[in-house]
């Protein structure tokens, strides 16, 4: 292995002794498709893929989160649970590197959310107090439900919310959905048949065509979108072309994506976002005020935590609340975490279980250590 073992790993693994959170081991090599299926696209285009003799798509673990619940589900054990973890992941990163260490804790099962939502950032604030002792530090917030109940409020057909939340998260796909709700998309140069396909939503015939061409072309479905997804799209957006926003919705939910405030004054923001627009955010805004709540009771400096509306991360389980933590001097993120209820069920467990957690960049950490020396 090429990367360094982290000077910190003894001190952050003795607090997750103390914290609780049991210490979980998971292979290296993993099966490719819950990445390729529900990790999102940016990661899906860095995985390391290979195949087993038996022909069956693998991958080297590019993230902790999907492995650990797998571990979970096939262990049988009960919940609520907290896991910990600390090792290499493996994915092509922007500055070369392609392997590098990660530590977390997952925290399945808990029932009471908004405790265990507050309680996984605190875990994460504590890591890096611990690990950056003297940094200030900055917590970013956002609510994946939070944004899909002003979705639904908004009255937005169903494609269109599908759409928007898978965007969320990332600034330009968001950029680029909105402003083709504000103006006409034109159509695709698609050629017969597929254009007759997607006109008349013929999922099954567009999947196999699609299909065929690219077995004809050389191409493996694992090698990115599989027919289905990309047949998917093309109907989703043939089907979003006629929707248009109406001018008073477009604004209200422009005011909303520019919300950003302390965390201790979001949930008063929220309302008054949801009361001057004339929507009903339901339990969504129940849940993010119980959150804050409990958020509060934990201590943080008041300063540290911040709301902001518009931000998301870039995986596709994510269901509730995300954050990201900062050195407030540098502003990469040092972690990244969030909720997950839907994960599971999706990997195969038979009763829903719901999930939060976090991962730390532990070389991000050391460059900042190594720097502060």
């Amino acid at each position: 292995m090429n990367s360094r073992y982290p000077a910190t790993a003894p001190d952050i693994l003795k607090l997750f002794a103390d914290r609780q959170a049991d210490a979980v081991e998971v292979s290296v090599l993993q099966p490719a498709d819950p990445f390729l299926d529900m990790a999102g696209e940016d990661l899906r285009r860095r995985i390391f893929l290979t195949e087993s003799e038996t022909g069956e798509s693998l991958c080297l673990r590019p993230e902790f989160t999907i492995p650990v619940c797998l571990d979970h589900i096939h262990s049988q054990s009960g919940t609520p649970r907290r896991y910990s973890y600390l090792g290499e992941v493996f994915r092509q990163r922007r500055d070369g590197s392609s392997e590098f260490f990660q530590a977390g804790i997952e925290d399945l099962g808990d029932m009471d959310t908004a405790r265990a939502d507050a309680r996984s950032v605190d875990d994460a604030y504590a890591l890096l107090e611990l690990a950056l002792p003297g940094t200030v530090l900055a917590v970013t917030l956002g609510d994946q439900s939070i944004f899909e109940a002003v979705l639904a409020a908004l009255g937005l057909p169903r494609g269109w919310r599908m759409r928007l939340a898978r965007a969320f998260g990332s600034a330009e796909m968001l950029a680029a959905a909105l402003a083709d709700l504000s103006t006409p998309l034109r159509n695709g140069a698609l050629v017969e048949p597929a254009a007759s396909l997607v006109a008349d939503g013929d999922f099954d015939g567009l999947s196999a065509y699609l299909s065929r061409g690219m077995e004809e072309a050389g191409i493996s479905p694992s090698a990115g979108r599989t027919p289905g997804d990309i047949a998917r799209r093309l109907i989703e957006k043939a089907e979003l072309r006629s929707v248009r926003l109406s001018n008073e919705a477009f604004d209200a939910l422009k005011v909303f994506l520019a919300i950003n405030v302390p965390i201790g004054e979001a949930a008063d923001a929220l309302h008054g976002f949801a009361a001057d627009a004339a929507l009903s955010l339901g339990a969504a805004l129940d849940k993010f005020s119980a959150r804050a709540a409990a958020l509060a009771e934990h201590g943080l400096p008041a300063d540290a935590v911040r709301y902001d509306a518009a931000f998301g991360r870039p995986l596709d389980y994510y269901t509730g609340m995300v954050f990201e933590i900062a050195a407030r001097d540098d502003g990469r993120p040092l972690v990244g975490g969030g909720r997950y209820d839907r994960l599971l069920t999706l990997l195969g467990a038979k009763e829903a279980i719901p999930g939060v957690g976090f991962s730390v960049w532990l070389d991000r950490i050391e460059a900042l250590r190594e720097r502060a020396q």
